[in-house]
Formats: C-alpha cells, structure tokens, sequence
C-alpha cells in the first residue's frame, strides 16, 4: 500500500490560521459592504442573475476583495484563478490566457482575479484588453489605489469599478464575535481594551483576527487585558498613508479644508495623522503658507509672516520640537477670519490683464527722465497723493480710454473690514473730484 505523502496534505482545520477558517462563504457571510451585497446592491443582482461583468475592487486592506471575487466565481460558476501584480510577469498571463481559451474550448468560463493591479505597468494592463474583450477571461482586478489614477483609461472603460469600505466598528465587532464563537472563547479584554482592539485594526477584518489570535495565545481564559497590556501583546500597525499616493492627496485636503472651514479641533486631528503618517513636516509648512495667502489673505495680515516664521522654526529646531511651532500656526489659520478676496482679485487682474493687450500706462504716471519726455507729456499732471488734503488724490491709473475695473472685494471680516471701509471712503472722493 503506497504512502501517503503528508507534505501536501490540507491543513487541519484547527491548525489554519483564524482569518483562513473565518473567511467568508457566501455574500451574506461578508460584512461591512452592505451597499454592494445587501438585497438591492449591483453585485448581489450580478451573482442571482449569473450576469458578471468585469470589474474593479476598489478598497482598503481587509476588506474583503480577494474573498469576494472567489465568492463571485463560486456563485456564477466560474474557474478561479487568482494572481499578484506584485509577483507574477508577462509570462504568467500568457500562461493564465492560455488556459483560459483550453477551459473555455471545454466549455468553462475563467474568472481571474488580480490582486493589487494597479502595480502592472501600462503594456501589462493593455495585455488583458483582447482577452477581456473576447470573453476569454472576466477579470476582477482589486486595487487599494483609486483606479482613475492608476489604470488605463482602456481597461477602466471595459470594468465596472465598485467602491469597497473601510470596515466601520459595526463590522469589526461582528468578525471578533464571529472569532469568539469558533474558538469558543471570549477574548479576554475589559471594554477599552475591546474598543482599542477595533481602533488598532484601522478598518481591517484580517489584520484584527490575526491580532485577536495573538491574544487568544497570549492568555489563558480567566485573564482580563486592559489596553495597556493589551498593547504588549499586539504590535502596533503603521498608519495607513502613502506619501506618494492617494492618502497623501486625500489628507491634506482634509487638513486644508478644516482650516478653511474654521475648525482647529478636526485640523489638529488631520495634522498628527499626516505626522503619524509619516509625512514631510516641510510639506505641510508649504501648504500653511499657501492657506495663508489663498484662505486669509488680508483678513489677518499676520497669517503670512507667522506661517512663514513656523517654517523657519522647524528648518531651525527639526523634529519633534519643530512641529509644534507648525501647530502653532495651523491653530492661528484655523481661527482667523476666512477671506479669498487677494485670491479671486489676481486670478480675474491675470485674465483681464491676458486679453487686454499691451496698453500703454496714463502719460501723467510715467517718469520723465529726459526734455524730450517731458515734452511728449509724459508725468504732466500727476499728483503726490501724500501732498493731498486727504491723503488721496482719485487719479486714474488706468489705461487711457480703458473703462474703471474693481478686481479687488474685501469681504469685510478681520482687518478686511477696515480695508472696505478705507476702499468705499476713496471711492467716494474719487467719485466727487471726478465730478467737480
């Protein structure tokens, strides 16, 4: 009687690492992605009706993609095969097409599913176009990068792209009691401890369970964990950001949005999560400044220099003494008055300025350096605005023939207020002298 050969033999199940034995098996068994999977959701509809498509997962780590396209293979009779962008090449593909065509000869259909498909480069990724075309496989690609940076334009336009979320505290407490309940024991954590669980899995079902199974070998039953030891037992995850990717441009517009939003609380919030993160503090230094000048402007005069002084300070001290100087600042933009009035006014003076063309300036503002100038009329008339009754003369400084332009609106908050008011009393005078 031959041997059987142990080295290939399934796992037991109890040997199977928690998130493997805990994985999904049908749509109803995944949580967290109720819009896509409830009874009214697309891919629910998709897998009654036997009607894929090709498609995209788009969603954070532990989600549920690579669960969910075997689930779909599985439901619409499809050969599952499965491939990394990360480590298979060209030569893997043509292998999976070939197979596919055998399978589809025999009368099988192919769902291959590629994690992580935004890391094929562009000759890759048009590799899958005639195949997808011709029905010889139904690719579900699955990417934690937004597909409309990161693919082509021609695979996108093959693939319905469905949004996958990030797994809410609802979700995470239904995989833990989902964990209780297979192994048979409550995890011995008091209630901050359990909340602290969920907070450190940052949204993902299989980095918690892989935590959670730390902690079931870790204790015995009778232990009670506090969030303390409970940081002991479990490493901390790195956040997830990417200072290169989506992440980066997703938080600093969240940071830049509290500020113009005057809300310093949700800025700080965004500030130490780009730090934690991992982000260059020189980074949001530059874009305090910007804020400074496009969201306050003169409002608060002050928000330019004390940005730039925040900068300085941090190229002076570095990290983490630096970064305070930068908090400083950001609470300062967050709380001064909100104008974008310097803003709009370049923008419009740049395009008015493009299609006016090249006008010459009033004769009576240009210097007359020579007789011959002097005679040709130019700096005739001009009036020093400081020698004035009133300290403003109401000249035109306009283009001869070119009808008055106002770019400039104060809106009227902060020190902007006094400005309107200085800007209306000139007006006024302009207005009177112009008429006498």
């Amino acid at each position: 009687m031959p041997q059987t050969n142990t080295l290939f033999e399934p796992l037991k199940a109890d040997s199977r690492p928690l998130a493997d034995r805990l994985r999904p098996q049908a749509l109803a068994d995944i949580v967290g992605q109720d819009h896509l999977l409830g009874p009214d959701g697309p891919l629910a509809r998709m897998v009654e009706n036997k009607a894929l498509t090709s498609l995209i997962l788009w969603g954070p780590p532990g989600c549920g993609k690579t669960t969910l396209a075997r689930i779909l293979a599985e439901g619409s009779d499809y050969y599952f095969v499965q491939l990394s962008a990360i480590f298979a090449g060209v030569a893997d593909l043509r292998r999976v097409f070939e197979e596919a065509k055998m399978r589809a000869e025999q009368g099988r259909k192919t769902l291959l599913f590629v994690d992580e498909i935004h890391r094929f480069n562009k000759s890759q990724q048009d590799a899958f176009l005639p195949y997808v075309e011709d029905g010889t496989i139904l690719l579900v690609g699955a990417t934690t990068e937004n597909p409309s940076f990161e693919l082509n334009a021609a695979l996108l336009s093959r693939c319905a792209v469905f949004i996958l979320n990030r797994l809410d505290d609802a979700a995470l407490e239904k995989i833990i009691t989902r964990a209780e309940a297979q192994t048979g024991r409550t995890l011995p954590l008091d209630a901050p401890a359990r909340a602290s669980l969920k907070a450190m899995a940052d949204g993902d079902g299989r980095y918690m369970l892989n935590m959670a199974e730390q902690i079931f070998a870790q204790t015995k039953p009778n232990d009670m964990v506090n969030s303390d030891a409970l940081i002991r037992i479990v490493q901390k995850r790195a956040p997830l950001y990417d200072k290169k990717d989506e992440g980066h441009y997703n938080l600093i517009s969240a940071l830049h949005k509290s500020v113009r939003g005057s809300d310093p609380d949700a800025a700080m919030y965004w500030f130490c999560r780009m730090l934690d993160g991992g982000e260059d503090p020189r980074y949001i230094a530059r874009r305090l400044v910007r804020m400074a000048v496009e969201d306050i402007g003169l409002a608060s005069p002050q928000a330019l220099p004390l940005t730039i002084a925040a900068w300085d300070t941090y190229e002076r001290l570095g990290s983490p003494e630096g970064e305070l100087a930068l908090a400083e600042a950001l609470l300062y933009l967050a709380t001064a008055p909100k104008s974008n009035a310097s803003y709009v006014a370049y923008n419009a003076a740049k395009a008015f300025a493009k299609k006016s063309g090249s006008l010459m300036p009033p004769k009576h503002i240009l210097n007359a350096p020579t007789k011959l100038m002097k005679d040709a009329g130019y700096h005739a008339g001009y009036v020093y605005d400081p020698d004035t009754e009133e300290g403003f003369s109401g000249q035109n400084y306009f283009p001869d023939g070119m009808a008055r332009e106002q770019f400039y609106d104060p809106r009227g908050f902060g020190f902007e207020k006094e400005i309107k008011s200085r800007l209306a009393e000139w007006a006024s005078i302009r207005a009177k002298k112009r008429g006498s």
